[in-house]
């Protein structure tokens, strides 16, 4: 079980690495990696990152757009967690 999470917390700091700029280390801040739904051996399961800081977060949501230009990380999509009302909130906005 530590060797499945010491690998979700690598993949994880090696996202955040393809987004931080080269001066930052955006991938020391990552406190968590909890993976989401259960177990499928057809796909991937989503993952909630906490982060040590708030700035961390801001500056990662605000680079995420540089994982559509990487190849190898173009079908991994950063979310930031919302509570019911934000959620409420966006899919109002989206339709």
């Amino acid at each position: 079980m530590d060797l499945l999470r010491n690998v979700e917390r690598e993949l994880a700091k090696t996202v955040i690495k393809q987004v931080q700029d080269s001066v930052q280390e955006l991938d020391q801040e990552v406190e968590e990696v909890i993976r989401l739904q259960r177990y499928s051996e057809l796909g991937r399961r989503p993952r909630k990152m906490r982060m040590r800081s708030q700035v961390a977060v801001k500056e990662i949501m605000a680079r995420k757009g540089k994982l559509a230009n990487d190849y190898e990380h173009m079908d991994i999509w950063i979310k930031r967690d919302m509570n019911l009302e934000e959620r409420e909130k966006e899919k109002v906005l989206r339709n």
